[in-house]
C-alpha cells in the first residue's frame, strides 16, 4: 500500500494536518503522522508521537520543554524528524512526505526531507515559499508551494492549496511506490543501468562539455550535467559526496572564481572537494576561471570597472580575472586536487578556458592563463594527480573527447 508521511507540529497545525490526512485517505493512500511539536498539546493523534521523535534526536522531550528555548526545540525536533523519516524509508513505510508550516515548521520538515534520497516525493507548503527557499531546499528535490495566506485554519483560500498539495503528493507517491525511483548509491552497473557521470557546464563552456557528454554516452555512461551557477555546483558536490556517480567530469569550475573575487554565482569554498573526499574518480579542468560573474552591469564593483566588462545578458555581467587572481585560483584548485583520495587528473586546455577566452576573444590573455597553469602545475607536482596538457581550446571537441576518455580509463574502462 502507498504510504504518505505527514511531518508537522500537531499543537499549532493539528487541525490542518487532520484535514490533510482525511484528504489523502479519500485519495486511497495510507497516512502516517509524525508529531514534531513541543510546546502545546497535540490536537490530533500521531502515529509517531513527539516523545519518540525527541528520543530519535537523543534528547528528552520534557527536558526540552523545560528549557523554554524555541530555537533549541526546533533544532532538536528537526534532527529527530530526520532520523524518523530515514527509518521509515528504510522500513519501506514511506513513499512520499508532505508538510505544512511557517518558518519553524518549514525548517523542521525540510531538514527531514533533505535527508531522503532523490526521487522520493517531498512537498512542502509554506508561508516562506515566496522568498529565498535555498536554505530549505538545499540540493534536494523538494517541491515548495506558497501557502498565500498563513497556515492558520482551513479557509476558502487555503483549502484549494492544501488540496492541491495532498493530491500532488498522493499521485507522486503512488507512482514512486510502483516504480521505486529513488536515486541511491549502488554498485555501478549492477542493476543493469548505465553508470552515472556528473559534468559541470556553463554557457561559455557548452561546446566542449557537449562533446565530452556525447563521448561519455558513446562509452556507455549516463551523463548528468550541472550548470555552474552556484546552486548547480552545490548540488554536484552534494551528490558526489553521496557517491552517486561513477566519476565526475568537472570541466567548469568558474564558481571558484566567484568565491575568490566576490561574484554572485559562488558555490562556496567547498566546491571541488566532495568527489575527492569520497574517492570518486574525477577529471578536472580550469574551465571558465577566466571570469567572475556579477548581476546587471551597474552592479560590477568600482574596483573592477577598469577591466574588460562583458554583458553576458541583462542579468549577468562578467569581468576578466587578473594574473594575480588566476595564480591564486591555481593554488586553491591544486590544494583541493592534492587532497583527493581517489583517482584524479588535471586536464589543461592550453589555448583557452571559455568562448570569451579563445584566441581572438575579448578574454584571451595568455599571461593570465600562464599564471593559472603554472600555479596548477606547481601545486600538484609530486602528488598522485595526473596532469594531461591538451594543445587546444577547451571548447574544441577534441578536448572534450580527450577528457572523457581519460575519465573512462580512470573509472576502469567499463
Amino acid at each position: 500500500m502507498t504510504m504518505v508521511v505527514l511531518v508537522g507540529t500537531l499543537d499549532t497545525k493539528g487541525l490542518e494536518y487532520g484535514w490533510l490526512r482525511e484528504r489523502l485517505l479519500r485519495r486511497g493512500v495510507d497516512v502516517l503522522v509524525v508529531d514534531t511539536g513541543v510546546a502545546g498539546s497535540p490536537r490530533i493523534p500521531a502515529d509517531v508521537e513527539r516523545a519518540e521523535v525527541a528520543r530519535a534526536a537523543g534528547v528528552d522531550l520534557e527536558a526540552l520543554r523545560a528549557r523554554g528555548d524555541r530555537g533549541a526545540a526546533v533544532t532538536a525536533m528537526a534532527r529527530g524528524a530526520e532520523a524518523t523519516v530515514l527509518r521509515l524509508h528504510r522500513e519501506g513505510r514511506l513513499h512520499g512526505v508532505l508538510a505544512i508550516g511557517g518558518s519553524g515548521g518549514t525548517s523542521i520538515a525540510t531538514r527531514a526531507m533533505r535527508a531522503l534520497p532523490l526521487g522520493v516525493p517531498k512537498v512542502m507548503v509554506s508561508s516562506m515559499a515566496a522568498g529565498d527557499v535555498s536554505p530549505y531546499v538545499g540540493s534536494s528535490d523538494i517541491t515548495m508551494m506558497y501557502s498565500v495566506v498563513d497556515i492558520a485554519g482551513v479557509n476558502r483560500v487555503s483549502a484549494p492549496i492544501l488540496a492541491n498539495a495532498a493530491d500532488a503528493v498522493a499521485g507522486m507517491a503512488e507512482g514512486f511506490a510502483a516504480a521505486s525511483r529513488a536515486l541511491v548509491p549502488a554498485e555501478w552497473g549492477a542493476d543493469g543501468g548505465a553508470p552515472l557521470v556528473a559534468a559541470s557546464m556553463a554557457g561559455v563552456t557548452t561546446p566542449g562539455v557537449d562533446a565530452a557528454r556525447e563521448r561519455m554516452t558513446d562509452l556507455g555512461y549516463e551523463v548528468l550535467v550541472f550548470h555552474a551557477s552556484g546552486a548547480g555546483g552545490r548540488t554536484l558536490e552534494a551528490l558526489a559526496g553521496q557517491r552517486l556517480f561513477a566519476g565526475v567530469l568537472d570541466l567548469t569550475v568558474c564558481e571558484l572564481a566567484d568565491d575568490l573575487c566576490g561574484g554572485i554565482l559562488t558555490a562556496g569554498p567547498d566546491r571541488l572537494a566532495a568527489a575527492g573526499r569520497a574517492g570518486v574518480p574525477q577529471v578536472v579542468s580550469p574551465g571558465a576561471l577566466d571570469m567572475v560573474k556579477f548581476g546587471p552591469v551597474d552592479t560590477v564593483p568600482a574596483r573592477m570597472r577598469d577591466r574588460h566588462v562583458h554583458v553576458h545578458n541583462p542579468s549577468i555581467t562578467v569581468v576578466r580575472t587578473t594574473e594575480e587572481e588566476c595564480a591564486e585560483l591555481g593554488r586553491r584548485v591544486a590544494v583541493k586536487l592534492r587532497a583527493a583520495t581517489g583517482p584524479t587528473a588535471l586536464c589543461l586546455p592550453l589555448r583557452g578556458l571559455s568562448t570569451l577566452g579563445a584566441p581572438g576573444g575579448p578574454y584571451h590573455d595568455p599571461a593570465a592563463d600562464k599564471a593559472l597553469f603554472d600555479a596548477l602545475r606547481d601545486g600538484v607536482r609530486g602528488s598522485a594527480v595526473e596532469v594531461v596538457e591538451v594543445d587546444t581550446h577547451l571548447n574544441d571537441p577534441s578536448f572534450g573527447r580527450a577528457a572523457s576518455e581519460l575519465l573512462h580509463r580512470m573509472i576502469g574502462g567499463r
